[in-house]
């Protein structure tokens, strides 16, 4: 009797720590990332150098094109083609159709790009809400990973509780019933 509710709680020990084929699907990124030397760069940093650029006095086709001779890489490049079409007359859309996922990061730059608004504040309110996007995923993560540990821990200490303080004590009045 004791192997078989041993060996079921194994089975369902291997059955609840097993990863699924779920969690071995790579998850898509929050955001996209430019590679230098073999690294990712969040998008983050990107939007920081180029609110540091347009700080230092550089225009925003200026400030892309700095940032993405930086960079390099593909993000790099779709940062410089961008500044050199908005610097032809492109409008902001127009600019950004090779890349609107990055485009649509920056898009807090379209209205400082068509009415002449300073760059810096809008730059500095986009890094602002995707460093509070990144925050609250990182947060919810790490919520569903305490829910995922409570049942691994339930089931390792739970016949521990029952094997060390309950058997004992069943097995002593059981004695004394005899």
């Amino acid at each position: 009797m004791a192997e078989a509710v041993l060996a079921l709680l194994v089975a369902a020990a291997v059955h609840l720590l097993r990863p699924s084929a779920r969690h071995l699907v790579p998850r898509p990124r929050l955001r996209p990332a430019a590679v230098v030397d073999g690294e990712a760069v969040d998008v983050v940093v990107v939007v920081d150098l180029l609110a540091v650029a347009v700080a230092a006095g550089a225009s925003v086709p200026g400030a892309l094109a700095a940032v993405g001779a930086a960079l390099g890489g593909p993000t790099g490049a779709d940062l410089s083609r961008a500044g050199a079409a908005l610097l032809l007359g492109d409008p902001w859309a127009g600019a950004w159709a090779h890349a609107p996922t990055l485009g649509s990061v920056l898009d807090g730059l379209a209205a400082a790009w068509d009415t002449g608004a300073a760059a810096g504040p809008a730059l500095q309110a986009t890094a602002a809400t995707l460093r509070r996007e990144r925050d609250r995923a990182a947060r919810e993560a790490s919520g569903r990973l305490g829910v995922r540990l409570v049942v691994p821990l339930g089931v390792c200490f739970l016949p521990a509780f029952v094997l060390v303080g309950l058997v004992p004590v069943l097995v002593s009045l059981g004695r004394g019933l005899l």
